[in-house]
């Protein structure tokens, strides 16, 4: 006779959802700490991983972020998680990074900080626009859209679009100088620090014994 396995079971290593209320107490709580750097908080993932938590804390800010700016808030974050017990006695890995290209475009601070760039929007009717933003204000947004050849301009109330991400233009980043890089949002700067260790060390070796 085989044994049925036990129900309700699943492997150390897999992945556990968060707590959406953990996760609203710590962002409560890093805002603040981000903010002093100059920086944003744009979002907070909290996962566990077998025995460890994954907390990885997304910055950013109107002029884009640099290496030092997410050195300076891994710091701030780590120094915030120090004195406060949100996260209990368990062990950690924290990310800190900014929001790369994909990140959809939720928020007007989004648009705004898009002027310029090339966006594939969807609008909650079904139909798709691709345009390059001009201005951007708190309910609406002023798209350049070339339509083979043919320019013209379309406003979108953003209460309107259902999905907007910023598309990836590789003749236009080969043009860019890239000692610019550095300060681009497009660049995807990550400080990764675990708490086992020392807490302001970038790339520090998460591996567990």
């Amino acid at each position: 006779m085989t044994a049925r396995p036990p129900q309700g079971r699943r492997p150390d290593s897999a992945p556990r959802k968060p707590d959406p209320a953990r996760v609203d107490q710590v962002a409560g709580i890093l805002r603040p700490a981000v903010g002093a750097t100059g920086l944003e908080l744009e979002a907070v993932e909290l996962r566990s991983v077998g025995r460890r938590l994954v907390l990885r804390v997304l910055v950013d800010s109107d002029h884009g972020v640099t290496l030092d700016e997410v050195a300076a808030a891994s710091r701030a974050v780590s120094e915030s998680l120090d004195t406060s017990d949100v996260l209990g006695d368990e062990p950690y890995t924290l990310e800190v990074s900014s929001p790369g290209v994909d990140r959809p475009l939720t928020e007007p601070r989004h648009w705004r900080r898009s002027v310029s760039r090339l966006v594939a929007v969807t609008l909650r009717d079904g139909r798709e626009v691709t345009g390059r933003v001009l201005e951007a204000s708190d309910t609406e947004v002023e798209l350049e859209v070339n339509t083979k050849g043919r320019i013209s301009r379309t406003t979108v109330a953003l209460a309107e679009v259902a999905k907007a991400v910023v598309q990836v233009e590789f003749s236009r980043a080969a043009e860019a100088d890239l000692g610019d890089d550095m300060a681009d949002d497009d660049t995807d700067d990550t400080d990764d620090t675990d708490n086992t260790d020392e807490p302001d060390a970038l790339d520090t070796d998460d591996t567990e014994d």
